[in-house]
């Protein structure tokens, strides 16, 4: 695939990349909380779920989706429901956390016991507008007489590289005021932040 494909395809995406949602959300929640190293699950869930989304735009099932609107609406209101889950799950937890004695354990977020890899797969995966990438943007960078799975999924490493590097860059910020992060007043109060975003997230899904 020509380089300058590429280069074109990761210009039209940076700014919906740059744009804060819930990869980014559950990553400062998480790096703040444990350290760096919990960006790992993160990012690879995130990596995951777009590379179902290309496989499936691959073969053409997400076109279907895209065209039929009860399967589009049920794709998105399993996406903004699960996002508002997740945000009132943070709130529990930061309520959990406050009358909490030092010693207990701080709570975990749903479905995923101490690992953030299926709460970034499933947010990625229920999440129309990042299958919607590979329906609308996608078509303008592949040469239609070339073989067309081959091209999506090299888009696909591209896109995927280019979050990583923007989460890992955010990931060494958060982890140098790792400090301040880890206080118990200030994860209450991000865990409150988190599940406010992540609900308004979900509301948004719902309503655009």
């Amino acid at each position: 695939m020509h380089p300058a494909a590429v280069a074109g395809f990761l210009a039209a995406i940076l700014p919906l990349i740059v744009t804060p949602g819930a990869s980014l959300t559950l990553l400062t929640q998480r790096v703040g909380a444990d350290g760096p190293r919990s960006a790992i699950p993160v990012v690879l869930g995130t990596a995951t779920g777009l590379y179902v989304h290309a496989v499936l735009a691959a073969a053409g099932l997400s076109a279907l989706v895209m065209r039929s609107s009860e399967v589009f609406a049920a794709v998105r209101y399993a996406g903004a429901a699960y996002l508002v889950g997740l945000g009132l799950w943070s709130w529990r937890a930061a309520s959990a956390r406050r009358t909490a004695a030092p010693a207990r354990r701080r709570r975990t977020l749903p479905w995923v016991g101490r690992s953030a890899y299926p709460q970034a797969l499933l947010g990625n995966l229920l999440n129309p507008k990042a299958a919607s990438i590979f329906l609308t943007l996608v078509p303008q960078f592949v040469d239609p007489r070339r073989p067309l799975v081959g091209q999506v999924l090299v888009l696909a490493t591209a896109q995927v590289l280019l979050i990583a590097l923007w989460l890992l860059g955010w990931t060494v910020v958060i982890g140098r005021a790792a400090r301040v992060l880890r206080s118990r007043r200030f994860r209450t109060a991000l865990d409150r932040t988190t599940g406010t975003v992540l609900v308004a997230l979900g509301l948004r899904t719902a309503l655009t």
